[in-house]
Protein backbone atom coordinates (compact mmCIF):
# COMPACT_ATOMS: atom_id res chain seq x y z
CA UNK A 1 0.00 0.00 0.00
CA UNK A 2 1.30 3.85 -1.05
CA UNK A 3 1.17 5.37 2.28
CA UNK A 4 0.77 8.92 0.29
CA UNK A 5 -2.08 7.82 -1.25
CA UNK A 6 -3.63 6.21 1.95
CA UNK A 7 -2.83 9.40 3.49
CA UNK A 8 -4.40 11.81 1.09
CA UNK A 9 -8.10 9.43 1.21
CA UNK A 10 -7.79 9.83 4.96
CA UNK A 11 -7.81 13.46 4.01
CA UNK A 12 -10.47 13.33 1.88
CA UNK A 13 -12.73 11.42 3.86
CA UNK A 14 -12.03 13.48 7.01
CA UNK A 15 -12.69 16.61 4.74
CA UNK A 16 -16.06 15.11 3.59
CA UNK A 17 -17.03 14.42 6.93
CA UNK A 18 -16.51 17.90 7.91
CA UNK A 19 -13.67 17.31 10.41
CA UNK A 20 -10.79 18.85 11.19
CA UNK A 21 -7.23 17.41 12.19
CA UNK A 22 -7.79 17.56 15.61
CA UNK A 23 -10.91 16.52 15.61
CA UNK A 24 -9.94 13.18 13.43
CA UNK A 25 -7.18 12.93 16.59
CA UNK A 26 -9.59 13.11 19.58
CA UNK A 27 -11.72 10.12 17.40
CA UNK A 28 -8.68 8.52 17.30
CA UNK A 29 -6.78 9.52 20.30
CA UNK A 30 -3.89 10.82 18.51
CA UNK A 31 -2.73 14.43 18.57
CA UNK A 32 -3.27 16.90 15.46
CA UNK A 33 0.51 16.76 14.59
CA UNK A 34 0.04 12.98 14.11
CA UNK A 35 -2.79 13.27 11.88
CA UNK A 36 -1.33 15.27 10.11
CA UNK A 37 1.78 13.22 9.63
CA UNK A 38 -0.64 9.99 8.63
CA UNK A 39 -2.21 11.68 6.05
CA UNK A 40 1.14 13.21 4.38
CA UNK A 41 2.14 9.90 4.30
CA UNK A 42 4.92 10.22 6.61
CA UNK A 43 4.21 7.90 9.67
CA UNK A 44 5.37 4.60 8.24
CA UNK A 45 5.71 3.67 4.85
CA UNK A 46 3.48 0.70 4.68
CA UNK A 47 0.57 1.78 7.05
CA UNK A 48 -0.45 -0.97 9.68
CA UNK A 49 -3.89 -2.55 9.14
CA UNK A 50 -4.87 -1.49 12.63
CA UNK A 51 -3.91 1.95 12.31
CA UNK A 52 -6.60 2.09 8.65
CA UNK A 53 -9.18 0.67 10.79
CA UNK A 54 -9.24 2.74 13.27
CA UNK A 55 -9.20 5.83 10.77
CA UNK A 56 -12.29 4.33 8.98
CA UNK A 57 -14.34 3.86 11.85
CA UNK A 58 -13.49 7.24 13.05
CA UNK A 59 -14.65 8.28 9.26
CA UNK A 60 -17.59 5.92 9.49
CA UNK A 61 -16.70 4.50 6.11
CA UNK A 62 -15.69 0.77 4.68
CA UNK A 63 -12.07 -0.05 4.91
CA UNK A 64 -12.26 -0.72 1.16
CA UNK A 65 -12.68 3.41 0.81
CA UNK A 66 -9.34 4.04 2.53
CA UNK A 67 -7.64 1.50 -0.39
CA UNK A 68 -9.44 2.08 -3.38
CA UNK A 69 -7.66 3.53 -6.19
CA UNK A 70 -9.42 6.87 -6.36
CA UNK A 71 -12.08 8.92 -4.08
CA UNK A 72 -15.34 9.18 -5.34
CA UNK A 73 -16.20 12.47 -6.43
CA UNK A 74 -17.90 14.90 -4.25
CA UNK A 75 -21.34 14.92 -5.48
CA UNK A 76 -23.17 18.29 -6.83
CA UNK A 77 -25.71 19.81 -5.12
CA UNK A 78 -28.76 21.75 -6.36
CA UNK A 79 -30.44 24.09 -4.37
CA UNK A 80 -33.94 23.85 -4.92
CA UNK A 81 -35.30 26.53 -7.27
CA UNK A 82 -37.54 28.43 -4.98
CA UNK A 83 -34.88 28.49 -2.59
CA UNK A 84 -32.28 30.25 -5.57
CA UNK A 85 -34.92 32.77 -6.77
CA UNK A 86 -35.19 33.58 -2.50
CA UNK A 87 -31.22 34.39 -2.40
CA UNK A 88 -31.84 35.93 -5.57
CA UNK A 89 -33.96 38.40 -3.64
CA UNK A 90 -31.39 38.95 -1.10
CA UNK A 91 -29.44 40.72 -3.08
CA UNK A 92 -31.77 42.91 -5.71
CA UNK A 93 -31.11 46.42 -5.69
CA UNK A 94 -34.50 47.76 -5.08
CA UNK A 95 -37.09 45.66 -4.38
CA UNK A 96 -40.33 46.35 -5.95
CA UNK A 97 -42.54 46.46 -2.89
CA UNK A 98 -45.58 48.70 -1.60
CA UNK A 99 -46.55 49.79 1.53
CA UNK A 100 -49.61 47.20 3.14
CA UNK A 101 -51.51 47.21 6.15
CA UNK A 102 -49.20 45.49 9.11
CA UNK A 103 -52.24 43.03 9.99
CA UNK A 104 -52.16 41.85 6.67
CA UNK A 105 -48.48 41.60 6.66
CA UNK A 106 -48.67 39.81 9.77
CA UNK A 107 -50.81 37.01 8.02
CA UNK A 108 -48.61 36.32 5.00
CA UNK A 109 -45.64 36.22 8.07
CA UNK A 110 -47.48 33.86 9.48
CA UNK A 111 -48.50 31.30 7.34
CA UNK A 112 -44.48 31.22 6.12
CA UNK A 113 -43.33 30.49 9.57
CA UNK A 114 -46.32 27.57 9.36
CA UNK A 115 -44.91 26.28 6.56
CA UNK A 116 -41.82 26.20 7.95
CA UNK A 117 -42.97 24.50 10.61
CA UNK A 118 -44.36 21.95 8.80
CA UNK A 119 -41.21 21.40 6.73
CA UNK A 120 -42.62 22.81 3.44
CA UNK A 121 -39.75 24.52 3.18
CA UNK A 122 -40.50 25.42 -0.34
CA UNK A 123 -43.51 26.75 0.00
CA UNK A 124 -42.16 29.09 2.38
CA UNK A 125 -39.25 30.20 -0.02
CA UNK A 126 -41.78 31.07 -2.91
CA UNK A 127 -43.84 33.57 -0.72
CA UNK A 128 -41.25 35.13 1.47
CA UNK A 129 -39.74 37.29 -1.78
CA UNK A 130 -42.58 39.42 -1.87
CA UNK A 131 -43.06 39.06 1.71
CA UNK A 132 -39.20 40.54 2.06
CA UNK A 133 -40.00 43.19 -0.04
CA UNK A 134 -43.65 44.61 1.21
CA UNK A 135 -42.39 44.63 4.87
CA UNK A 136 -39.33 46.81 3.60
CA UNK A 137 -41.97 49.41 2.21
CA UNK A 138 -44.17 49.20 5.26
CA UNK A 139 -41.06 48.67 7.89
CA UNK A 140 -40.83 52.33 8.44
CA UNK A 141 -44.48 53.03 9.24
CA UNK A 142 -44.44 51.33 12.77
CA UNK A 143 -42.23 49.59 15.13
CA UNK A 144 -44.30 46.43 14.95
CA UNK A 145 -43.85 46.67 11.26
CA UNK A 146 -40.08 46.86 11.49
CA UNK A 147 -40.59 43.69 13.73
CA UNK A 148 -42.39 41.85 11.17
CA UNK A 149 -39.92 42.82 8.38
CA UNK A 150 -37.46 41.26 11.21
CA UNK A 151 -39.43 38.04 11.59
CA UNK A 152 -39.60 37.70 7.78
CA UNK A 153 -35.79 37.80 7.79
CA UNK A 154 -34.97 35.73 10.37
CA UNK A 155 -37.50 33.33 8.71
CA UNK A 156 -35.20 33.33 5.73
CA UNK A 157 -31.97 33.10 7.81
CA UNK A 158 -33.13 29.83 9.22
CA UNK A 159 -34.61 28.21 5.94
CA UNK A 160 -31.04 29.04 4.40
CA UNK A 161 -29.42 27.99 6.79
CA UNK A 162 -31.21 24.25 6.04
CA UNK A 163 -28.66 24.15 2.89
CA UNK A 164 -25.77 24.55 4.47
CA UNK A 165 -22.41 25.63 2.71
CA UNK A 166 -24.66 26.78 -0.83
CA UNK A 167 -26.81 28.89 1.20
CA UNK A 168 -24.13 30.01 4.05
CA UNK A 169 -23.44 33.38 3.12
CA UNK A 170 -26.79 34.77 2.18
CA UNK A 171 -28.65 32.92 5.19
CA UNK A 172 -25.33 35.42 7.39
CA UNK A 173 -26.62 38.32 5.24
CA UNK A 174 -30.61 37.39 5.97
CA UNK A 175 -29.30 37.19 9.73
CA UNK A 176 -27.44 40.67 9.87
CA UNK A 177 -30.51 42.17 8.20
CA UNK A 178 -32.87 40.36 10.58
CA UNK A 179 -31.01 42.39 13.86
CA UNK A 180 -31.12 45.64 12.47
CA UNK A 181 -34.58 45.25 11.66
CA UNK A 182 -35.38 44.43 15.54
CA UNK A 183 -32.87 46.95 16.79
CA UNK A 184 -35.17 49.86 14.88
CA UNK A 185 -37.92 48.26 16.39
CA UNK A 186 -36.12 48.14 19.99
CA UNK A 187 -38.62 45.30 20.87
CA UNK A 188 -36.16 42.86 22.88
CA UNK A 189 -38.33 40.06 21.83
CA UNK A 190 -37.14 40.74 18.01
CA UNK A 191 -33.75 41.45 18.99
CA UNK A 192 -33.43 38.27 21.03
CA UNK A 193 -34.35 35.76 18.15
CA UNK A 194 -32.41 37.44 15.81
CA UNK A 195 -29.31 37.75 17.79
CA UNK A 196 -29.72 33.89 18.17
CA UNK A 197 -29.88 33.96 14.37
CA UNK A 198 -26.43 36.20 13.77
CA UNK A 199 -25.26 33.37 16.55
CA UNK A 200 -25.95 30.62 14.11
CA UNK A 201 -24.47 32.78 11.25
CA UNK A 202 -20.96 32.49 13.43
CA UNK A 203 -21.34 28.94 14.03
CA UNK A 204 -21.68 28.38 10.01
CA UNK A 205 -18.63 30.04 9.67
CA UNK A 206 -17.10 28.14 12.19
CA UNK A 207 -16.35 30.34 14.67
CA UNK A 208 -17.82 28.59 17.60
CA UNK A 209 -16.23 30.62 20.17
CA UNK A 210 -17.65 33.49 18.79
CA UNK A 211 -21.28 32.31 18.29
CA UNK A 212 -21.10 31.00 22.10
CA UNK A 213 -20.12 34.15 23.84
CA UNK A 214 -22.49 36.11 21.67
CA UNK A 215 -25.32 34.32 22.29
CA UNK A 216 -24.40 34.53 25.86
CA UNK A 217 -23.56 37.89 26.15
CA UNK A 218 -27.03 38.26 24.35
CA UNK A 219 -29.34 36.68 26.65
CA UNK A 220 -27.55 38.14 30.21
CA UNK A 221 -27.86 41.65 27.96
CA UNK A 222 -31.54 40.96 27.15
CA UNK A 223 -32.31 38.72 30.08
CA UNK A 224 -34.34 41.67 32.40
CA UNK A 225 -36.48 42.62 29.47
CA UNK A 226 -37.27 39.20 28.25
CA UNK A 227 -38.22 37.69 31.64
CA UNK A 228 -41.34 40.14 31.72
CA UNK A 229 -42.20 39.20 27.84
CA UNK A 230 -44.33 36.85 28.33
CA UNK A 231 -43.58 33.03 26.68
CA UNK A 232 -42.71 34.95 23.92
CA UNK A 233 -39.60 36.47 25.49
CA UNK A 234 -38.92 33.43 28.10
CA UNK A 235 -38.76 31.15 24.53
CA UNK A 236 -36.24 33.92 23.05
CA UNK A 237 -34.23 33.84 26.39
CA UNK A 238 -33.94 29.69 26.57
CA UNK A 239 -33.34 29.47 22.92
CA UNK A 240 -30.21 31.91 23.10
CA UNK A 241 -28.72 29.35 25.82
CA UNK A 242 -29.46 26.22 23.76
CA UNK A 243 -27.57 28.46 20.78
CA UNK A 244 -24.81 28.71 22.70
CA UNK A 245 -24.61 25.85 24.19
CA UNK A 246 -24.37 23.67 20.60
CA UNK A 247 -21.90 26.94 19.77
CA UNK A 248 -19.46 25.53 22.53
CA UNK A 249 -19.30 22.00 21.17
CA UNK A 250 -17.73 23.16 17.80
CA UNK A 251 -14.16 23.30 19.48
CA UNK A 252 -14.15 19.38 20.21
CA UNK A 253 -14.91 17.89 22.81
CA UNK A 254 -12.66 18.52 26.48
CA UNK A 255 -13.32 18.76 29.89
CA UNK A 256 -13.65 22.58 29.52
CA UNK A 257 -16.38 22.07 26.47
CA UNK A 258 -18.65 19.66 28.35
CA UNK A 259 -18.82 22.09 31.31
CA UNK A 260 -19.90 25.36 29.23
CA UNK A 261 -22.12 23.28 27.04
CA UNK A 262 -23.71 21.44 30.65
CA UNK A 263 -23.39 25.38 32.47
CA UNK A 264 -25.34 26.75 29.04
CA UNK A 265 -28.08 23.63 29.65
CA UNK A 266 -28.81 23.84 32.97
CA UNK A 267 -29.31 27.62 32.08
CA UNK A 268 -31.59 26.98 29.81
CA UNK A 269 -33.65 24.06 31.80
CA UNK A 270 -34.26 26.63 34.18
CA UNK A 271 -36.11 29.45 32.01
CA UNK A 272 -38.12 26.04 30.31
CA UNK A 273 -38.78 24.96 34.25
CA UNK A 274 -40.54 28.46 34.36
CA UNK A 275 -42.14 28.58 31.23
CA UNK A 276 -43.15 25.07 30.88
CA UNK A 277 -43.97 23.35 27.60
CA UNK A 278 -45.83 26.67 26.25
CA UNK A 279 -44.12 27.13 23.15
CA UNK A 280 -44.29 30.99 21.84
CA UNK A 281 -42.91 32.23 18.30
CA UNK A 282 -42.27 28.91 16.55
CA UNK A 283 -39.33 28.08 18.48
CA UNK A 284 -40.58 24.95 20.04
CA UNK A 285 -38.95 26.09 23.21
CA UNK A 286 -39.75 24.08 26.97
CA UNK A 287 -38.73 21.15 29.00
CA UNK A 288 -38.38 18.57 26.00
CA UNK A 289 -36.68 20.75 23.29
CA UNK A 290 -33.85 21.47 26.59
CA UNK A 291 -33.85 17.57 26.36
CA UNK A 292 -33.59 17.16 22.71
CA UNK A 293 -30.50 19.55 22.45
CA UNK A 294 -29.10 17.45 25.28
CA UNK A 295 -28.88 14.39 22.37
CA UNK A 296 -27.71 16.81 20.29
CA UNK A 297 -25.17 18.62 22.32
CA UNK A 298 -23.78 14.72 23.40
CA UNK A 299 -23.48 13.64 19.98
CA UNK A 300 -21.38 16.42 18.82
CA UNK A 301 -19.10 16.03 21.90
CA UNK A 302 -18.69 12.68 19.87
CA UNK A 303 -21.15 10.63 23.03
CA UNK A 304 -22.82 8.88 20.76
CA UNK A 305 -23.87 6.43 23.46
CA UNK A 306 -25.04 8.83 26.09
CA UNK A 307 -26.50 10.42 22.92
CA UNK A 308 -29.24 7.39 22.53
CA UNK A 309 -29.57 6.98 26.14
CA UNK A 310 -30.76 10.32 26.83
CA UNK A 311 -33.32 10.13 23.80
CA UNK A 312 -34.96 7.20 25.28
CA UNK A 313 -35.83 9.59 28.25
CA UNK A 314 -37.81 11.38 25.92
CA UNK A 315 -41.27 10.10 25.63
CA UNK A 316 -43.57 9.85 22.76
CA UNK A 317 -46.24 11.95 23.84
CA UNK A 318 -43.69 14.84 24.86
CA UNK A 319 -41.94 14.35 20.89
CA UNK A 320 -45.49 14.10 19.52
CA UNK A 321 -46.48 17.37 21.10
CA UNK A 322 -43.95 19.86 18.86
CA UNK A 323 -43.91 20.98 15.56
CA UNK A 324 -43.03 18.52 12.84
CA UNK A 325 -39.48 20.57 11.99
CA UNK A 326 -38.11 20.20 15.48
CA UNK A 327 -39.41 16.18 15.57
CA UNK A 328 -37.74 15.47 12.22
CA UNK A 329 -34.64 16.99 13.01
CA UNK A 330 -34.05 15.16 16.50
CA UNK A 331 -35.19 11.90 14.24
CA UNK A 332 -32.12 12.93 12.19
CA UNK A 333 -29.79 13.51 15.06
CA UNK A 334 -30.75 10.27 16.43
CA UNK A 335 -30.28 8.38 13.00
CA UNK A 336 -26.92 9.86 13.62
CA UNK A 337 -26.34 8.62 17.47
CA UNK A 338 -27.25 5.21 16.42
CA UNK A 339 -25.38 4.69 13.22
CA UNK A 340 -22.42 6.14 15.10
CA UNK A 341 -23.57 2.56 17.41
CA UNK A 342 -23.53 0.60 15.09
CA UNK A 343 -26.98 0.00 15.02
CA UNK A 344 -28.15 0.90 11.96
CA UNK A 345 -31.24 -0.56 11.55
CA UNK A 346 -32.47 1.97 14.37
CA UNK A 347 -30.86 4.07 12.35
CA UNK A 348 -32.57 3.38 9.15
CA UNK A 349 -35.57 3.39 11.00
CA UNK A 350 -35.34 7.19 12.50
CA UNK A 351 -35.15 8.15 9.28
CA UNK A 352 -37.45 6.55 7.98
CA UNK A 353 -40.06 8.50 10.54
CA UNK A 354 -38.30 11.40 9.85
CA UNK A 355 -39.36 10.96 5.91
CA UNK A 356 -42.71 10.43 6.82
CA UNK A 357 -42.98 13.78 8.88
CA UNK A 358 -40.61 15.55 6.59
CA UNK A 359 -39.59 14.91 3.27
CA UNK A 360 -38.00 18.05 2.47
CA UNK A 361 -35.75 17.16 5.89
CA UNK A 362 -34.37 14.38 4.63
CA UNK A 363 -33.87 15.59 1.13
CA UNK A 364 -31.04 18.42 2.53
CA UNK A 365 -27.89 17.61 1.48
CA UNK A 366 -26.54 16.90 4.80
CA UNK A 367 -28.84 14.12 5.36
CA UNK A 368 -28.82 12.39 2.34
CA UNK A 369 -24.91 11.88 3.09
CA UNK A 370 -26.11 10.40 6.37
CA UNK A 371 -28.25 7.89 4.12
CA UNK A 372 -25.25 7.14 1.82
CA UNK A 373 -22.71 6.00 4.96
CA UNK A 374 -25.58 4.01 5.79
CA UNK A 375 -25.56 2.26 2.43
CA UNK A 376 -21.55 1.78 2.20
CA UNK A 377 -22.05 0.80 6.12
CA UNK A 378 -24.95 -1.66 5.76
CA UNK A 379 -23.20 -5.25 3.71
CA UNK A 380 -26.43 -6.00 2.62
CA UNK A 381 -28.84 -3.29 2.67
CA UNK A 382 -32.75 -3.75 2.80
CA UNK A 383 -35.64 -2.68 1.04
CA UNK A 384 -36.49 0.05 2.64
CA UNK A 385 -32.73 1.22 3.27
CA UNK A 386 -32.34 1.33 -0.73
CA UNK A 387 -36.06 3.20 -1.18
CA UNK A 388 -34.88 5.70 0.92
CA UNK A 389 -32.06 6.31 -0.69
CA UNK A 390 -33.56 6.37 -4.13
CA UNK A 391 -35.90 8.96 -2.58
CA UNK A 392 -32.67 10.62 -2.28
CA UNK A 393 -31.35 10.99 -5.47
CA UNK A 394 -28.90 7.94 -4.21
CA UNK A 395 -27.94 5.16 -6.20
CA UNK A 396 -29.07 1.66 -4.81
Amino acid sequence: MDAAHIGRRIAYWRDQRGLTQADLGRLMGQSRRWVQDLEGGQRQTDPRLSVLQRAAHALRIPLERLVADTPPPKPATILPGDVAVLIDSLYAPSPSGRVVPVDALHRRIAFCCQAWEACHYTAAARELPSVLADAHHTASTSPAAAVLLSRAYQLTASLLFKYGNDARTPAVLAADRALAAAQQSGDPVAIGAASRRVARGLMHQQRYGAAAEYATASAETLRPALEISGAPGLSTLGMLYLVAAVAVTGDGRSPRTVAEATDKLTAAGEVADRQGEQSADYTSFGPTNVALHKVDVALRLDDAWSAVESSADITPGALGALGRERRARHLVTTARARALTRDRGAATRDLLDAERLAPEEVRRASVVRLVEELMELVPTPDVELTGLARRCGLPA
